[in-house]
């Protein structure tokens, strides 16, 4: 395929100051009806320099973090360009399955009012569901190089033109070992294409890449670096395996947290999860996609008003959550990928108001928690789970607080004068308060987490693997974010769904991939109610 590679034109973040309208770009009229019901108000600075290009019918490199708007930049003018009368119009690639189907529930977000069927395609599920799906009639394909590419060498896919094509995250790609399945996959792709590439980074072999597969690209850069939420405190605590439950009670404990939001990666963990802080006294409730439609929105109007302080929810279901007033986000396991990352902890930190988003992790999981700082572009303070007696003096501080703002009611001198009949004031101020503080124990063992003097080695002995695989990366504290994946294979049967068309919630529960190179990349596995509360 030719190429030329001398544009001179690329956009960059300088002179958007005056950004258009989403109605500048004429976007079709049932785009702008998900548009708007997605709350969207103005273009972010990405989707004002690449979709009027993109809709001029140019290739286009895109370098943005994650959490810039990348999905709706190159979904919205794909889908505009559409003419869905039948056949695989648009084909998104993505480096795992979980940002294959989160991209899939965007694209049909956004092409809902047009009709658009999607599905995606990834190893680990059923070639036979995967092609009847694409049989019935989809006109967007969202997949994995792996399955992708043994679909194309097997002849599956008839008539496969698509005209639009998309890379996103193309240096996770690279990262997981699938450049060579990239360029093989262009092999069977028509030559009369649009192809779009996007990119947090732009190593050089993604460069050759994009000078390969693009003709006469759009370049658009953002490069602002932190692409999170200024006003989130973002920490990491390095725990055991077995000590989920304990650290996150303790934490929630310790914190002191208005409303909260756990996420979980399957409906089982949430469900559990949230008997197990109901147990101890939290006011916690579920959210996942197999609940019924009345009992979603019990759960959210109950956490919206007072009844519910803490929701534990899955990735999917949590999504469009917009509650102004939540003070913390636990990952009770690190995200998949940085898209989920900036998705959960943009749940606090809004409308001005200060959060804290908190990431549980073992040593194993340190290479991803690397990997997800380095695509946001954001800074992570580690830090050390707090002891009982810690947590029991922040108590002992917030109920002082709490007594010096409380309002006095006329009927308390009426029980103030039965127990002073038995005791006098100073016993009777040690119960009463010793009444407040029993509400309030501190579960657990003493210490939890890994301590400081075995983390330093566990730290010391990721950095000098690190250095000899010459992939340095950092976190504060001056240490080296690397780490090592060991054989945690994950089971899928509790994700939100399985490839096929968004709006079937039924998950497939095939394991590993068909391919040595079809990575799936995962680990094994309160506030207490307000009333009374110190």
């Amino acid at each position: 395929m030719s190429n030329t590679k001398n544009s001179t034109e690329m956009g960059t973040e300088a002179g958007l100051e005056n950004l258009p309208t989403f109605e500048a770009f004429g976007l079709r009229s049932e785009i702008m009806q998900s548009i708007s019901y997605a709350g969207f108000k103005s273009p972010s600075p990405i989707q004002s320099m690449v979709i009027p290009v993109i809709m001029e019918g140019r290739d286009v490199v895109g370098q943005a973090h994650t959490g810039t708007g990348k999905t709706a930049a190159f979904g919205l003018p794909a889908l505009n360009k559409m003419h869905l009368k039948g056949g695989i119009e648009t084909l998104i690639i993505t480096p795992t399955r979980e940002l294959a189907n989160q991209v899939s529930d965007e694209i049909f977000k956004y092409g809902k009012h047009l009709g658009v069927r999607t599905v995606t395609i990834y190893g680990g599920s059923s070639y036979n569901r995967q092609m009847d799906l694409i049989e019935r009639g989809a006109q967007v394909i969202i997949a994995t190089p792996g399955r992708l590419l043994d679909m194309l060498s097997r002849n599956m896919l008839k008539g496969f033109t698509p005209s639009t094509v998309i890379l996103d995250e193309a240096d996770e790609m690279l990262d997981m070992g699938f450049l060579d399945d990239i360029n093989e996959i262009f092999s069977y792709l028509p030559t009369e294409r649009q192809t779009l590439l996007f990119s947090a980074t732009m190593p050089p072999p993604i460069k050759h890449l994009a000078e390969r597969i693009l003709v006469n690209p759009f370049f658009a850069s953002i490069t602002k670096s932190e692409t999170t939420n200024t006003d989130i405190t973002q920490q990491y605590y390095v725990i055991e395996e077995s000590e989920r439950d304990d650290a996150i009670i303790r934490l929630m404990d310790a914190e002191d947290a208005q409303k909260t939001v756990v996420f979980c990666r399957t409906k089982k963990e949430v469900d559990r999860l949230s008997n197990v802080l109901s147990a101890v006294g939290y006011s916690a409730k579920g959210l996942h996609g197999d609940m019924e439609q009345r009992q979603r929105e019990s759960v959210i109007k109950g956490f919206k008003t007072e009844g519910i302080d803490v929701l534990i929810a899955t990735d999917v279901a949590a999504r469009g959550l917009h509650i102004d007033n939540v003070t913390h986000v636990f990952n009770y396991h690190i995200p998949f990928d940085a898209e989920s990352y900036v998705h959960r902890i943009g749940r606090t930190g809004r409308a001005g108001k200060k959060g804290v988003a908190i990431t549980l992790v073992t040593p194993l999981e340190f290479k991803e928690l690397q990997r997800i700082r380095s695509k946001v572009g954001t800074t992570m303070e580690h830090a050390y789970i707090p002891s009982k007696l810690d947590v029991k003096e922040a108590q002992v501080s917030r109920l002082c607080a709490e007594i010096e703002k409380q309002h006095v009611y006329d009927e308390a001198h009426k029980v103030l004068d039965i127990l002073k009949q038995e005791y006098d004031q100073e016993q009777i101020a040690y119960k009463l308060i010793s009444v407040l503080m029993e509400r309030n124990t501190v579960a657990g063992p003493n210490q939890i987490g890994i301590a400081a003097e075995r983390l330093e080695k566990i730290l010391h002995n990721l950095e000098n693997r690190q250095d000899r695989g010459g992939n340095r990366g950092g976190f504060n504290r001056n240490r080296s974010g690397g780490g090592y994946r060991g054989n945690n294979d994950r089971n899928a049967s509790g994700g939100e769904r399985s490839g096929g068309y968004r709006g079937n919630n039924d998950r497939n529960a095939g394991g590993g991939s068909d391919r040595s190179g079809e990575r799936s990349r995962s680990f094994s596995g309160g506030n207490r109610s307000s009333k009374p509360r110190s």
